[in-house]
């Protein structure tokens, strides 16, 4: 069904991560609806490993300039924009010095999860929505790919629930088997500064259980693995959302 606007969010995609599932899972199925004649675009952290000449990402003025209140702390919103290497698809990078200048992606060079990675998943959720709006384009169907994306539809369920602009896009997420950290446990004080509370998340907060909590508050929960880890794997079946068997990227239109 072409002529559908479709929005991948994503913590990876091929080439600008390499190695794992998700990001040749995102790159597969954004290329395969965007040749099928939709309308794909692709929001990510634009991560300190990805580099800005070799992708020839560029800043867009008229979408940056943004501030994002973070527990009370103005954090400007860069937006920057790259085509796919080779295809007119294009993917817009949430950037922001204070969270993603750092080479590494979610732990220091000794293994320890940086203490912001909570507030730097806020940013990124709330930099995406803020930045469709202002780009005036309301897609059909949000796909949601990685932990920092699973905030989302936390975020459209709570803060943003009286905003109609979102009221027609269908929320899908993969779940993948992604190296699981703690997030501070300070993160439902900064939520709360949104309004956001009573989340089960909250009790011991990760970013699987962040991933956990929203597959409670999307259309449809689909394996990003074929086999998921036991957490995962439970909270997949426990779920009352509609869900879905893993599927390789040429059968994803399926599901949309």
């Amino acid at each position: 069904m072409p002529n559908q606007k479709i929005l991948y969010v994503t913590t990876e995609m091929f080439p600008y991560q390499e190695d794992s599932n998700m990001a040749s899972m995102v790159n597969k199925m954004s290329l395969k609806m965007h040749q099928d004649g939709n309308d794909v675009r692709v929001f990510m952290p634009r991560f300190g490993q990805i580099s800005e000449r070799k992708f020839q990402l560029h800043e867009v003025i008229r979408l940056s300039g943004m501030n994002i209140i973070i527990n009370d702390l103005d954090q400007p919103l860069i937006i920057k924009v790259a085509s796919l290497p080779g295809e007119r698809l294009q993917v817009y990078f949430i950037d922001n010095d204070e969270y993603f200048k750092r080479k590494q992606f979610y732990a220091d060079d000794e293994g320890n999860a940086f203490v912001d990675n909570d507030e730097r998943a806020i940013f990124f959720a709330r930099g995406v929505i803020e930045t469709i709006k202002k780009l005036n384009w309301v897609p059909d169907v949000i796909h949601l790919n990685g932990w920092m994306a699973s905030f989302i539809p936390v975020y459209l369920k709570t803060f943003y629930k009286n905003d109609s602009y979102f009221k027609d896009s269908k929320l899908v997420l993969s779940v993948y088997n992604e190296e699981d950290a703690a997030l501070s446990p300070s993160i439902e004080e900064k939520m709360k500064f949104d309004n956001i509370t009573s989340l089960k998340a909250f009790k011991k907060p990760s970013f699987q259980q962040f991933v956990i909590e929203s597959m409670d508050l999307v259309d449809v929960v689909v394996k990003g693995d074929e086999f998921l880890q036991d957490e995962l794997d439970e909270a997949f079946k426990k779920t009352k959302t509609t869900k879905s068997e893993y599927l390789g990227a040429e059968s994803i239109a399926n599901l949309y």
